[in-house]
């Protein structure tokens, strides 16, 4: 009876260790960050840089280490904050389940071991790793609670995934990279303005500035229609037959069009309805479309 009951608190233990580990990592925010590179890589090798999955496995691995670790020094230094707010008071830090001690020798240990992961690649995956946690945790996370241009700044760490995967293939950063983050950028904009929109009162109380004008108005629904459109304009890039080896087939570009179409669309309704509904809407579907955009995108190279 005795043994039953300690492998059952083992149990939970090791089930609630887990757990705080993905909350505090952010799994589902990794996870979808990490199928991003995985996309970028897939467009890079070719035969000039053959396909390895020891190598896919590496970026996934080491990807996943580098946004862990970026989500929990960010919540190390939001741990008051995120007190302050609905959406987050039950993370581990601000309930008390991880101490910041922990949480920073967990971080730290991310940090390590992504950038080791990802140097084995090669070391421009790895610099670029590096630059996006200290982009993310020493400069966006502080401008938060200062100014609206956190969003801007927060854009470039955010824009490094899917680029990350053509490095990783081809250690190499040019037009085709740059033409990858460029889509991913622009796509930063609307889908945090979204978020911004109908978390506006919650980030209110934590005092972030996350919405362009500050205020939840026409100029703020403006800007987030016209930044969807600068994302419909990267998206279609590779068709043009400027950004060298990516490249974009006619009919698939005529696809990542129709979907763009179908961003703006919610971006114009959130213009026109000026509410959080709308808001929610419009950031849904922008998760889909990035996910659409990078397996048409890869798919084309396989089917063209």
């Amino acid at each position: 009876m005795k043994v039953t009951l300690n492998a059952t608190e083992n149990k939970v233990s090791l089930k609630s260790i887990f757990a705080d580990f993905v909350a505090i990592t952010k799994a589902r925010l990794a996870i979808s960050v990490v199928f991003s590179s995985v996309a970028g890589y897939l467009l890079g090798f070719s035969e000039f840089y053959p396909f390895s999955w020891v190598t896919l496995i590496l970026l996934t691995i080491g990807g996943y280490c580098m946004v862990g670790a970026s989500n929990v020094f960010n919540q190390i230094i939001e741990k008051e904050l995120d007190a302050l707010m609905d959406r987050t008071k039950n993370r581990p830090l601000p309930s008390g389940k991880i101490s910041a001690r922990n949480a920073f020798l967990l971080g730290s240990a991310l940090t390590i071991l992504g950038i080791g992961i990802l140097y084995s690649i090669n070391p421009k995956t790895a610099m670029f790793g590096a630059i996006s946690i200290f982009l993310y945790t020493s400069i966006y996370t502080p401008l938060k609670r200062i100014t609206p241009l956190s969003v801007f700044v927060g854009a470039f760490p955010g824009a490094i995934p899917f680029m990350l995967g053509w490095v990783a293939a081809t250690n190499d950063f040019g037009i085709e990279a740059g033409t990858l983050f460029l889509v991913q950028f622009f796509w930063q904009f609307p889908h945090f303005w979204a978020i911004g929109w109908f978390l506006f009162d919650d980030y209110k109380k934590a005092g972030f500035f996350m919405l362009p004008t500050g205020k939840k108005d026409k100029k703020t629904a403006l800007q987030t229609i016209l930044y969807t459109v600068w994302l419909i304009i990267a998206s279609l890039l590779p068709v043009t037959g400027f950004t060298g080896s990516l490249k974009l087939s006619y009919v698939s570009a005529g696809i990542v069009f129709l979907l763009g179409l179908w961003m703006l669309v919610y971006a114009v309704k959130l213009y026109k309805q000026m509410d959080a509904k709308a808001a929610r809407k419009l950031m849904l579907v922008s998760v889909s479309y990035i996910s659409l955009l990078q397996v048409i995108y890869v798919l084309d190279k396989f089917i063209r």
